[in-house]
């Protein structure tokens, strides 16, 4: 299965070729470009066939992503693409997906997801010559609440700490509150509410972990809890501890 990788950062470039190298799939990183430009060029030399997939960011130098997702489909209608996004890029990626591109990546990349793409195209390829052609990308609709999910949950994981209005998230992602409350949990299995609990409660776990000389009250407010006997209980309730059992257990 031979990749190219588009990001004009090149440690998320080699970060992704480092993960990729470590999957049990046929994996092949046969470019890496800083802009779109140059993958262009690339796909191009390639004979039709040759190249199973392009993952490509955004926002680049000379050639941006969707340019270059727009003139890769002129010439490769199906190359499989997936698009890289950063906090913030919904509106592009969004444009990205009416170019058919497979999967949307967010920033930092979950392994998981990545492998369960790279295992996606990897049937597809051995399974293509005698499966009927599909519709470019996703259906609309499944295309839109896929992605508007992926950028709740990068905006969550991003500002983890703050106290989002639902009002707020779903101007966010262009949708009404009602209905983003409904779709985030029908898609994860929890409610924004308990999506923020599980973030925060991991992350008062890596404090008490790596910074043992915060105080509890201390950490509380860092992850967002101005009630420190909230948090206390929270915490329990997650982990079955309180914050001062863990950092016992684990600074002992």
């Amino acid at each position: 299965m031979n990749i190219i990788i588009v990001d004009d950062e090149e440690f998320i470039r080699l970060g992704l070729a480092k993960i990729m190298s470590r999957m049990s799939l046929p994996i092949n990183v046969v470019g890496s470009h800083a802009n779109g430009r140059d993958a262009l060029t690339h796909v191009l030399n390639l004979a039709p066939g040759a190249l199973d997939l392009l993952i490509t960011d955004i926002k680049m130098p000379m050639m941006d992503g969707l340019k270059l997702i727009e003139q890769v489909r002129e010439a490769r209608r199906d190359l499989p693409i997936a698009v890289l996004s950063g906090y913030g890029e919904f509106e592009y990626a969004r444009l990205a997906m009416r170019h058919g591109v497979k999967d949307y990546l967010l920033k930092p990349v979950d392994t998981a997801q990545l492998h369960e793409l790279l295992a996606s195209v990897n049937q597809g390829t051995a399974a293509e010559s005698g499966a009927p052609e599909a519709e470019d990308g996703l259906a609309e609709g499944e295309e839109r609440d896929h992605y508007a999910v992926e950028e709740l949950k990068r905006i969550l994981h991003a500002e983890y700490n703050k106290n989002f209005e639902l009002e707020q998230l779903a101007k966010a992602v262009g949708m009404s509150a009602s209905y983003i409350s409904r779709l985030f949990r029908s898609r994860t299995g929890l409610t924004l509410t308990d999506y923020v609990i599980g973030l925060r409660m991991e992350k008062a776990k890596q404090f008490l972990t790596d910074h043992p000389h915060l105080r509890n009250y201390e950490i509380s407010q860092l992850v967002g809890y101005f009630d420190p006997v909230y948090f206390n209980k929270l915490f329990k309730r997650t982990f079955g501890m309180t914050p001062k059992e863990y950092k016992e257990k684990h600074h002992t």
